[in-house]
């Protein structure tokens, strides 16, 4: 994203931010609350249309992106907080993100219409391990309501990963987390990076200089840092603006001390 701008009704939400994820990068975006995270990040899932700047993926300019193109390109996100279907079963849920694998549709798959018996099998197959993965396999007949929260967003985050990103856009992912799931959080988004690019926006600082490749700092609307953990944690600007005296940086994505 080059030169991002956005204004709501006269006031500007963004002023002229750039932002470049890089391929197996995890790149934080982080800043105090009004700062425009949520802003900038709607704009990259299409959700918000920037009135100034230009979106580059893989080369090609998205001039009217759309959150229906998101899966076809290769990008998928989570929600602010889980956003299941509460009539579907996880197992279900986690369907529906892999349906840009199904030639015959998804919800023919799911009502096992008869021409579409291969693909729910792939569907269920691809679900399952996405929530394998996770550690989430045993509640796969269960439904969403039924689930303590931290649960429900390994669930969410698995039906982002069952489509098998290039890009994932994760939106304070450790949210209602305990420390040690904040901990088991960090490590699969590190192990992620090995097949994907991931963009996150997250308030836990120690989670962000843990797992980070790269920070970009909004205030106000404005980008006023950029670099890694280290750097960014050093910029003065960023220390007056956000972080304060007392966030040390944890071990950097190399394993050493940052």
């Amino acid at each position: 994203m080059t030169g991002i701008s956005v204004s709501f009704g006269g006031v500007t939400a963004l002023s002229d931010v750039s932002l470049t994820v890089e391929p197996g990068q995890v790149h934080g975006l982080i800043g105090p609350n009004g700062a425009g995270k949520t802003t900038l990040f709607n704009v990259a899932c299409g959700l918000v249309r920037p009135t100034q700047g230009r979106i580059v993926w893989r080369g090609e300019e998205l001039r009217r992106l759309k959150p229906k193109q998101l899966t076809r390109l290769g990008i998928s996100r989570t929600l602010q907080g889980v956003g299941l279907f509460r009539g579907l079963t996880v197992l279900e849920n986690v369907m529906v993100g892999a349906h840009r694998h199904a030639k015959a549709g998804f919800f023919s798959a799911l009502f096992a219409v008869p021409t579409a018996d291969r693909d729910e099998a792939r569907l269920r197959a691809r679900a399952l391990a996405a929530l394998d993965e996770l550690d989430a396999t045993a509640y796969a007949g269960r439904y969403p309501d039924s689930l303590p929260y931290p649960v429900q967003k390994r669930v969410a985050l698995a039906r982002a990963l069952v489509v098998e990103p290039e890009l994932l856009l994760l939106d304070e992912p450790a949210s209602g987390l305990s420390e040690d799931e904040m901990h088991d959080l960090g490590d699969l988004i590190r192990a992620l990076s090995g097949r994907m690019s991931v963009l996150l926006v997250e308030h836990h600082m120690d989670l962000v200089m843990r797992v980070c490749d790269r920070i970009t700092v909004l205030d106000s609307g404005e980008q006023i840092a950029a670099g890694t953990p280290a750097e960014v944690q050093a910029d003065p600007a960023v220390t007056e603006a956000y972080l304060g005296d007392e966030v040390e940086v944890g071990a950097g994505a190399d394993g050493r001390e940052g």
